[in-house]
């Protein structure tokens, strides 16, 4: 690019950054000096390939969303959080809110997970324990009692039941008096991810798709504000993928929902803002920063050239970035409080737009009142005293790391054209990645490729090529063992024994009339979102819900590969 083109970008740049709000901070470094909002080549001189690089809030992104990077506002503090019952997890997020927290992330327990009730025999000794249980709306009332919902945005991580229990956040609120159009959140809800990496799915992929299609539409129509999916690339990188792979398998899926969204006559335009991500923030510093620049890159050029935005915020990847768990280690845990600053600053610096810190006991336990805070004051510490939020992507036009950029976007190019591949020449009825994405499912193509990068790390760990402190190396160490948060088994007999009440007390035949009603929906063509709500005001628990749909459409059961 040529200095007059450069000159231009820049002008256009400082127009957006003038006229756009900006937060009453003192932006200057720690002993007085000013700097910059932005920095780029100096003026009056050439930059070959300036344009995959660029300004603030232009395409292609690369340097983030907005002009005014964070000065204009910071990311938001999004702790995930969720143990015990509803009650409990209440507590802790007010905790969290009372810290300083900025929205709220729910963990839910593996029965909700998996759809089931607490008092089903296959949660047995699972309730509360990586997780709050929620049965019912009411148990969604209780999480959120004393948390006005319509003033606070809700982050729900949970895929394969997440429409029902979708419907129980929006009873919840209905409850609070709440106007359901202004919610504001994020529900995971991606089936793909599931199949490739997490394995907590109900039913085959199609009526996954099925209910992920008729979210989309209802809350394009009924919720705008609300984004019905997190495309999520951490469990991925969790499964042991690269980053490269974790990228590229995310976006994949993306450009997955995207199709589905189009298939189903919707507008790129329209939906597509409503899309958002959850990637994985890793040790390695510079390359996780490289992957975050490339993603916005990739995510915009895809839109507009392949799919046909033409909306700014349609061609926006916006995402929620969580510190690499797989990275924390039971050796040695204070030494994970050391790591996750290092993640959490990788996100910033790569341009995150909200984020969680992993607490030092999670590779043990859930994480106590002091490991959580201390996981909150890590983002706080990034946030107030380090002078990162002054400029925006201040690694911008570095050699090393637009270097990893072009290179991980270039491994990314390549999965993208080996997975369209897979799903052959068509006619494709969604679309030809999510033909490729279904075949690659079907045919164990994406969990051969994650099973051989743990493989060949794990290598690499074993020889002691790679290094992991108090792990393989620095073995030695004075700490004394921590005090872990343990989940009582009374929790589980409370859960039940509520439970119990509630079925005992509600209306059974409107229960079994909306549930039978929401099944036929489901052999027609009519979204079933509507129908799902009435069997949760009528107090039709998650696991009713969830086994009537199984009844319907049978459970998936993954082939055995060898």
């Amino acid at each position: 690019m040529d200095a007059d083109e450069i000159a231009a970008g820049r002008a256009r740049w400082q127009a957006r950054y003038d006229a756009a709000r900006k937060r009453d901070a003192d932006f200057t470094t720690l002993s007085g000096l000013p700097v910059e909002p932005v920095y780029g080549p100096p003026e009056g001189t050439a930059y070959p390939g300036f344009e995959r690089i660029g300004w603030p809030g232009e395409f292609p992104y690369t340097r983030g969303l907005h002009p005014t990077g964070y000065r204009g506002r910071t990311w938001t503090i999004r702790q995930f959080a969720g143990f015990g019952n509803a009650r409990q997890t209440n507590e802790r997020y007010k905790m969290i809110l009372g810290a300083g927290g900025g929205g709220l992330s729910v963990a839910f327990d593996m029965p909700t997970l998996m759809g089931r009730d607490s008092d089903d025999p296959q949660s047995l000794g699972e309730v509360g324990h990586c997780g709050v249980a929620v049965d019912t709306a009411a148990d969604m009332e209780v999480l959120f009692d004393g948390i006005d919902l319509a003033a606070v945005t809700t982050s729900m991580t949970i895929s394969g039941p997440a429409v029902p229990v979708f419907c129980m956040y929006l009873v919840a609120a209905e409850r609070q008096g709440a106007d359901l159009s202004t919610l504001d959140g994020t529900l995971q809800t991606d089936i793909f991810k599931e199949y490739i990496a997490q394995k907590e799915w109900l039913f085959d992929p199609e009526p996954h798709l099925r209910l992920i299609g008729d979210l989309m539409e209802y809350c394009a129509r009924e919720i705008p504000r609300y984004k019905p999916l997190s495309v999520s690339g951490y469990h991925i990188r969790e499964a042991g993928s690269t980053a490269a792979q974790e990228l590229a398998y995310t976006l994949a899926d993306g450009f997955g929902y995207v199709e589905l969204g189009l298939s189903r006559g919707l507008d790129v335009n329209v939906f597509a803002p409503g899309l958002s991500f959850f990637f994985d923030s890793h040790v390695d510093f510079f390359e996780e920063i490289a992957k975050f620049r490339a993603a916005r890159r990739i995510w915009a050029r895809w839109l507009r050239d392949v799919y046909g935005a033409t909306s700014e915020k349609a061609l926006w990847l916006r995402f929620h970035t969580q510190t690499a768990g797989v990275s924390l280690t039971a050796q040695q845990p204070v030494n994970n409080v050391v790591r996750t600053a290092v993640e959490a600053l990788a996100a910033v610096l790569g341009g995150t737009n909200s984020l969680h810190t992993n607490a030092l006991d999670e590779t043990l336990a859930l994480p106590t009142d002091e490991s959580a805070e201390i996981a909150l004051r890590t983002q706080q510490v990034l946030m107030e005293e380090t002078g990162v939020v002054n400029v925006a992507d201040p690694l911008g036009g570095s050699w090393y790391v637009e270097a990893l950029t072009d290179r991980i976007e270039a491994e990314a190019e390549e999965i993208f054209a080996r997975i369209r591949q897979l799903g052959g020449e068509g006619p494709h009825t969604i679309g030809p990645m999510t033909s490729g994405i279904l075949r690659g499912i079907e045919d164990g193509w994406f969990t051969g490729h994650i099973a051989e990068s743990a493989f060949v790390y794990q290598q690499a760990l074993e020889k002691g090529d790679k290094k992991i402190v108090g792990v393989n190396c620095h073995t030695g160490t004075v700490a004394k063992d921590l005090e872990i948060l343990r989940i009582s088994h009374e929790v589980e007999l409370e859960q039940r024994r509520v439970l119990a009440e509630r079925k005992s007390a509600r209306d059974e035949a409107a229960v079994t009339a909306a549930v039978r009603r929401m099944v036929e929906v489901s052999r027609t063509g009519e979204n079933m979102i509507p129908a799902m709500l009435d069997a949760v005001r009528a107090e039709a628990t998650l696991g009713e819900i969830c086994d009537a749909l199984r009844a319907e459409w049978g459970v998936y059961r993954e082939p055995a590969r060898f």
